[in-house]
């Protein structure tokens, strides 16, 4: 409808591209929902002659979200969602230092994600396509409910794995029936717990610069700038951190004239950005929870 197009041709038109790896249909779970997860940023330094199979490693973990090779070709950054406070230890004090090609680290735990940033591929929409296609926020502020049962969970793993699995599908996974499953999932969408996304080469819509901005904001303001940026089109994730600097902001652009841009014009305008360290970004090896072809 959006497109001007029958829905069977929108069918005939997407099956190819999800055939052949273009787009990629997953889940992602909501971290405030999930008490015990430790979701954290890892800047991680390598040997550069290593640093390929460092990241591939990483991006086979389950619990590795995003995994981007940085800068000079010697640094990964990657975001991940750990299983509790001893899968934190288990990474930091014991898997990363016993790999020989490491340097160092340096983690930042991720204190608040700001939703509207998740949202990025609504803002390619007009207000009269997201209505039509439902399109709703993914909120991150609101307080957990109760623990959830096991057969939401097992839905939840399906989705990871194939967000475009059929409802008999889903009920096959969780012991349900396929009227349940579209319930449940429908519940889970709802409240926040869980997102649906499709993933693809931004490359392909002409966005081929990438950059992570490490912005140290005066305290009082950093809620405000969290949010303001969240909202900014070139923003595809804004999240306040632990550390030297405390707001950890993910850009893509068109090209360096348009990221000069966003950091002259909008960065620029915000007082309350006293610093800010901008690292391109060379590779994605793995976004939202989906490792890209090569790797």
């Amino acid at each position: 409808m959006c497109l001007g197009l029958s829905e069977r041709t929108v069918v005939r038109r997407a099956g190819p591209l999800y055939a052949d790896g273009t787009l990629r249909a997953t889940a992602e779970r909501n971290p405030i929902r999930f008490p015990h997860l430790v979701p954290m940023a890892l800047r991680i330094r390598c040997r550069p002659e290593r640093i390929r199979t460092v990241a591939s490693t990483l991006a086979r973990r389950t619990d590795t979200l995003w995994v981007d090779i940085l800068g000079g070709g010697d640094e990964i950054s990657t975001i991940v969602f750990l299983d509790g406070t001893e899968a934190r230890n288990r990474l930091l004090l014991r898997d990363l230092p016993a790999t020989d090609a490491v340097h160092g680290w340096t983690s930042h735990t991720l204190l608040r994600v700001f939703p509207a940033s998740l949202n990025w591929g609504a803002r390619l929409l007009d207000d009269e396509e997201a209505a039509r296609l439902g399109v709703r926020p993914f909120p991150l502020s609101s307080p957990p409910p109760a623990p959830l049962p096991s057969a939401d969970l097992a839905l939840i793993q399906a989705l990871t794995e194939n967000a475009r699995a059929d409802y008999a599908t889903l009920a096959e996974r969780t012991g349900t029936t396929p009227r349940t499953a579209r319930r449940r999932l429908e519940a889970l969408l709802h409240d926040g717990t869980v997102r649906l996304v499709t993933e693809t080469d931004l490359a392909l819509l002409g966005l081929r610069t990438k950059a992570q901005l490490w912005l140290s904001v005066e305290p009082s303001a950093l809620q405000a700038a969290g949010e303001q940026l969240s909202r900014e089109p070139a923003v595809r994730f804004t999240a306040a951190t632990t550390g030297p600097a405390n707001l950890l902001v993910m850009v893509t652009t068109t090209d360096l004239d348009a990221l000069y841009r966003f950091l002259t014009d909008t960065i620029g305008a915000m007082q309350q950005i006293t610093s800010v360290d901008t690292t391109p970004v060379l590779a994605t090896v793995k976004r939202t929870g989906l490792t890209r072809p090569g790797f």
